[in-house]
């Protein structure tokens, strides 16, 4: 294999802001990245102390040429990066799920300019305003401006000339009043550029200027006793008003801000953008980002913000992050709110993320179950700071009754379901009396000594129902058997879920609505299910045997013996003798008779 000398690479890249390429053996761009210092950035790939996940380093292997773009500020190779990504898409580089062609409003370059929706951009001096994701968010918008100011629909060339030469007629629109009829000066120009002004200004979020222009102009009709045109008035402010206390979300001093928050998972990130104008949200959308190289969250969300302003031409000066971001621009302000309206803006979009990322993982999973399963144990994994996916887990609970009847349950999960026909029970041989600690300790020894004997694949987690006295008593076990090292053990203590590491002083808090936990509290809760339904039937059966014990000649053996055979005590008191003698000596037979023969008198 050729080996890239990336030291004499090095030395033609200089200590400068811009947008580095790599490039593999056939001539393929594979990833692009823009760095405040090229040198630096490129140097850091190929350091060997330099801390990089495996995929990096399997990236590192590929590299064959680098080429590289300077530019004069970070903020520009932020720019320049994103736009070569899109337009390149290589191999390494975050991919944007989003191939959607989204629609926008646009405001036609024409003489009374028509008003309407489209997917498709023409450069010929329109003005476009979205795009929208929300399709619904767009119609509704749309209404309202038909609703409130009367515009045409028509495609006719409306000049000057042809109005004068009285080339056009009016439609029907006209007589529904849905138009003001410019095709034959009914609506002057200006009139009409008037009506397009406020709806730009509605179209930006500026409603609040409109609705303060549109009370004085009530005002003045009705000082004027012009009561017609203040009740058309009237009827466009109420119209507007409403739809303002359906969008307004926050303080309207908040003039034009971006939000932007972000929810990852092991392979794909989610950000969410929204944006504010004059205290409305005009425009919100989330996109989704599948991972290539275990980017990291500022990465993402850097990488977003540049797509969401390229794409919806924002010039704000100010962008709300959920973190602090790496980037020196005199032009633009990064806030991370801790409270007020920039807070509660800040919440809202990551409602929205967090929503959006919960409903793709599900129709992934619907699609795919292993998806779930692989990101579930990975969270756990995670969670439970372990070094391997807990495939494989067992979880023990031990039952007794007032001391009596002591037994140990296991269930087994495999890759975060229950795996029943692997479940098992122990009768406890070497504890006398009520002791849980000497109980747990025979029921993990007896469980994987048997496991090494019999060469079967040891679990990855270990959860033990009780706190730290049954935990301990399980590591002696291990630690006899040697294995305690091979296998992570928690305890779960019941009262505050507390999670328990041996040798660690203090309990472990998972968040309660973690699904890691929820994995945990489904192993105990099917681990005492399992473990109280074998002790009521020994428990049932010990009773039972302790009654045929009160007959003379029938002892425990005996006793162990017709139940077995017989199933119930009922089932024994209508045995003749003839069938007691299937399993007892004459003399225990007649004894067994009489017994019961003399109850049912007694009885009656």
């Amino acid at each position: 294999m050729e080996i890239f000398d990336y030291k004499a690479a090095l030395k033609n890249i200089p200590h400068k802001p811009g947008v580095y390429q790599y490039w593999n053996a056939d001539n393929e761009l594979i990833y692009i990245g823009k760095a405040k210092d090229l040198r630096n950035r490129v140097g850091s790939y190929f350091n060997k102390d330099h801390n990089i996940n495996a995929k990096t380093k399997v990236l590192v292997t590929k590299i064959r040429n680098i080429t590289f773009t300077i530019v004069d500020t970070e903020v520009d190779a932020w720019l320049l990066e994103n736009s070569l990504i899109k337009k390149h898409q290589p191999r390494y580089n975050v991919l944007l799920k989003d191939d959607k062609t989204y629609p926008w409003i646009i405001i036609k370059n024409e003489n009374y300019p028509r008003i309407y929706w489209t997917r498709t951009i023409v450069r010929d001096g329109s003005k476009y305003l979205g795009p929208y994701a929300s399709v619904s968010m767009m119609h509704a918008i749309l209404s309202l401006i038909r609703e409130t100011y009367p515009l045409r629909t028509c495609s006719l060339p409306l000049t000057p000339k042809n109005i004068d030469a009285g080339k056009f007629k009016v439609c029907l629109e006209y007589q529904l009043g849905n138009c003001k009829g410019p095709c034959q000066n009914y609506q002057t120009e200006d009139d009409y550029a008037h009506n397009i002004e406020e709806i730009k200004d509605i179209l930006n979020g500026k409603i609040s200027a409109v609705i303060r222009t549109l009370k004085a102009d009530i005002e003045n009709a009705a000082t004027n006793m012009n009561f017609e045109l203040a009740h058309r008035l009237k009827r466009k402010f109420d119209l507007l008003e409403n739809y303002q206390s359906k969008s307004t979300v926050v303080n309207s001093s908040i003039t034009d801000i971006d939000v932007f928050s972000i929810a990852s998972e092991e392979k794909y990130a989610f950000v969410n953008f929204l944006k504010v104008m004059n205290g409305t949200i005009i425009q919100t959308q989330t996109i989704e980002l599948k991972k290539r190289l275990d980017e990291d969250d500022e990465d993402l969300l850097t990488f977003a913000i540049t797509e969401f302003r390229n794409r919806y031409s924002s010039q704000s000066k100010e962008i709300i992050v959920p973190f602090d971001i790496d980037l020196d621009d005199a032009n633009i302000k990064f806030t991370v709110p801790k409270l007020g309206e920039k807070k509660k803006l800040l919440d809202l979009s990551q409602k929205n993320v967090t929503f959006f990322k919960r409903d793709k993982i599900e129709q992934y999973e619907k699609l795919n179950p292993e998806v779930r399963s692989e990101r579930l144990l990975t969270q756990m994994m995670k969670d439970l700071r372990m070094n391997q996916l807990p495939r494989h887990i067992e979880c023990f609970d031990n039952s007794n009754f007032q001391g009596k009847y002591p037994v140990s349950a296991i269930v087994v999960f495999r890759d975060g379901k229950p795996s029943k026909k692997d479940y098992r029970h122990f009768n406890v041989k070497t504890v006398e009396g009520p002791n849980d600690f000497a109980t747990m300790e025979e029921a993990v020894h007896r469980r994987y000594r048997r496991m090494l004997d019999e060469g079967t694949e040891l679990p990855q987690l270990i959860v033990i129902d009780g706190g730290k006295g049954q935990l301990s008593s399980a590591l002696k076990s291990l630690k006899l058997l040697g294995i305690e090292k091979q296998i992570t053990v928690i305890g779960i203590a019941k009262r505050l879920e507390e999670l328990f590491y041996p040798g660690d002083q203090y309990p472990m808090y998972l968040d309660k609505k973690s699904e890691t936990l929820k994995v945990i509290q489904y192993l105990r809760d099917e681990a005492h299910r399992f473990g109280i339904t074998f002790h009521r039937k020994k428990r049932d059966k010990g009773t039972l045997a302790t009654e045929l014990e009160l007959i003379d000649g029938i002892g425990k053996t005996s006793a162990d013996k017709l139940l077995k055979y017989f199933k119930s005590v009922k089932k024994i008191q209508l045995a003749t003798e003839d069938e007691l003698l299937e399993v007892v000596n004459t003399k225990q037979a007649k004894a067994i008779t009489a017994y019961f023969t003399n109850n049912k008198a007694t009885n009656e």
